[in-house]
């Protein structure tokens, strides 16, 4: 006679069944904890929105995929605070949608990278590289120089980090969560970014980094 465990064995489906049971039991286990710890939720006290530039610039870094080659994410390990910063801590990116952590560091990491060098020095090395760090193997962007925004969605950005981020902004005095952007901000961030260039736009948001922390 065939005893439980060799039915489930042979039984391709109820097989499949308890595989995703068991799963879920340990993903749940997990994970369901990190919901109720306040310091993942809430913002580090030094960190601040993206400006209509930085936002303009955010997007742009997604766009030419820098998060393939570039991780924003130091693990608190001596080999890396020393030659990173800060260890990255999770107040931090709580308004991030999407995070931009990464894995993969083809490139630096960059989740201090703000301030480090000056805006010149970006721009040359967004344009060519190897001009002022030779042993790179980073493609060039001189495109960035000449693409010019125009603001026409900006706005509708801000707005979209006001709902994403609305359990998760600062408080005022009464526990009620204050927007990350005012309808001011919002209204004006179509005039804050037409005619920047892209390039104007993704180094001020390589210089935006890593400014809650140093």
């Amino acid at each position: 006679m065939k005893n439980s465990h060799e039915k489930v064995e042979k039984n391709v489906g109820l097989f499949f069944l308890f595989t995703v049971f068991a799963i879920s039991i340990g993903g749940l286990v997990e994970i369901t904890p990190l919901f109720f710890q306040k310091e993942l939720a809430t913002p580090v006290d030094n960190l601040k929105p993206y400006t209509a530039l930085q936002m303009e610039g955010r997007d742009l870094y997604i766009r030419e995929g820098c998060s393939n080659c570039h991780s924003q994410m130091i693990r608190p390990f001596r080999a890396e605070t020393e030659r990173y910063g800060h260890y990255s801590v999770a107040g931090e990116h709580v308004w991030e949608h999407p995070f931009l952590w990464g894995s993969k560091r083809t490139g630096p990491d960059l989740a201090r990278v703000g301030g480090r060098y000056s805006d010149d020095w970006h721009i040359a090395h967004l344009t060519d590289p190897r001009s002022v760090v030779p042993e790179s193997n980073m493609p060039a962007y001189n495109w960035l120089n000449t693409n010019t925004l125009d603001g026409e969605l900006t706005g509708k950005k801000l707005e979209t980090f006001n709902w994403l981020t609305r359990n998760r902004s600062h408080k005022d005095e009464n526990g009620n969560a204050i927007p990350l952007y005012t309808q001011a901000e919002i209204d004006g961030a179509k005039d804050a970014v037409k005619g920047k260039t892209e390039m104007d736009a993704l180094v001020a948001y390589l210089q935006s980094l890593g400014h809650a922390l140093k």
